[in-house]
């Protein structure tokens, strides 16, 4: 469309029943949701019906590929899908919740990518961690797509309607991060990015950012740097509800954001721990921490 409104002058109109006829309700309701949020327009040029369809048959069979029984113990599953499969229902949930609709479908194709691969090259299509996941696919997929969704359910062996099955349970303990990652900086230029232990101390990091050859090149030569250490400050900054959206968007349980800083006269090196994202989604938060610092 160009951007163009859709007009009978123009005869750029798109017949919604055709459309209908040749991809299905199901893929054309999940691809006007996924094109952005529903506050704004869309260009039908940017809507893609063909590639929402591939996505659903991608769900459906993992539906059929997994052979575990329904009821099985989840907690015997493999630990690492369960962690993804458990923050990918979580920050389903807060998408929908802050009518972030797009960003649930993403989640979910996310999920949907991340059992194939299980299925493929990991712990196999027996193991009750991807039978959990797929349950998830397909009760998230009812939200948006449910004549697929009822379809992956009575594949997982389950009773009409999936609609029935109810939220799944979130996991508080496999929403922690296993790692953080430490953004190195002097003088507000990004030099390095490390990645630590969520647990690490101020000392532990403090002893590995001065070890860093990045920083260790980036301070050379500085006059008095070794002779007058700087005293370490903590800084908590407060999270508002839109970071806390974000923190959570990225798969992560994080209160409150750290900053350390140590000053050698004019030079600053900051350090600021943010969680490593389970996806390639953009780390929003360590644009929120640096905008609350006012760098």
């Amino acid at each position: 469309m160009d951007g163009s409104a859709m007009s009978k002058s123009r005869g750029n109109l798109v017949k919604l029943s055709d459309e209908l006829a040749k991809h299905g309700v199901d893929a054309i309701r999940l691809a006007m949701i996924f094109a952005g949020p529903p506050e704004d327009d869309i260009d039908w040029a940017d809507v893609s019906p063909s590639a929402t369809v591939k996505f659903l048959n991608r769900a459906w069979r993992i539906s059929g590929d997994v052979t575990s029984k329904p009821g099985v113990d989840f907690t015997t599953g493999d630990i690492a899908l369960r962690k993804v499969t458990h923050k990918s229902i979580n920050d389903i949930a807060l998408a929908v919740e802050t009518f972030r609709f797009n960003v649930a479908v993403a989640r979910v194709m996310e999920l949907v990518n991340a059992t194939r691969k299980a299925i493929d090259s990991g712990c196999g299509p027996a193991d009750p961690a991807v039978r959990e996941a797929a349950e998830a696919i397909a009760i998230a997929l009812s939200l948006v797509s449910p004549f697929t969704a009822e379809e992956m359910w009575e594949n997982l062996g389950h009773k009409p309607s999936v609609a029935l099955a109810g939220w799944p349970k979130v996991d508080e303990k496999l929403l922690s991060a296993d790692a953080v990652t430490a953004i190195l900086q002097v003088n507000g230029k990004i030099k390095d990015r490390i990645e630590v232990s969520p647990t690490i101390t101020e000392g532990e990091l403090e002893k590995l950012a001065m070890e860093n050859s990045e920083i260790k090149s980036a301070i050379n030569g500085i006059a008095a740097l070794t002779a007058t250490p700087g005293v370490w400050k903590k800084k908590t900054l407060p999270i508002t509800p839109l970071m806390r959206v974000q923190a959570r968007k990225i798969s992560t349980t994080i209160a409150e954001a750290p900053i350390f800083l140590r000053s050698f006269g004019r030079t600053r090196l900051r350090i600021a721990t943010r969680a490593i994202p389970l996806s390639n989604q953009p780390a929003v938060l360590e644009r929120g921490i640096a905008d609350c610092n006012g760098t």
